[in-house]
């Protein structure tokens, strides 16, 4: 995938590094790994944005709210809280300015009610969940 073994482990080794936080959370939570849990928070994250749409679709301004509310606090403080900044490099920096770029447009479409916003942030959020995917078990067998 990445040309080389040593391009391999360094990937592998780099994306274990970003959430080094949710990694010890994980342990807190169970027998769930770190990488595990971050696809949960992709999973509720893409959960609590359709709903905001559903929401703007009924003309359900509270349950938008809600709903976009939940969103901004699972990037908040799960996703962009668990970065490890220090060790996480130049990816786990780029992640952070991309999980800011998604608050700033999901505050928009809560003021805005704007569909299109929501769906921008689902779309960038899915193209991650897929990337997260496939290195699980490359994170899973350097675990």
């Amino acid at each position: 995938m990445f040309g080389t073994a040593t391009a391999n482990y360094s990937k592998t080794t780099q994306a274990s590094n970003l959430y080094t936080h949710v990694s010890v959370e994980g342990a807190a939570a169970g027998d769930r790994s770190g990488h595990e849990l971050v696809s949960l928070l992709f999973n509720g994250l893409l959960g609590a944005i359709a709903k905001a749409r559903g929401a703007i679709q009924q003309g359900d301004i509270e349950g938008k709210g809600r709903a976009i509310g939940s969103a901004l606090g699972i990037i908040g403080e799960g996703l962009r809280a668990g970065l490890n900044l220090r060790e996480g490099g130049p990816l786990a920096s780029d992640l952070n300015d991309l999980y800011g770029y998604i608050e700033m447009r999901l505050t928009q479409a809560n003021l805005r009610n704007d569909e299109a916003a929501l769906q921008e942030c689902a779309q960038l959020l899915k193209t991650l969940q897929e990337a997260w995917r496939q290195i699980g078990p490359q994170v899973r067998q350097a675990g």
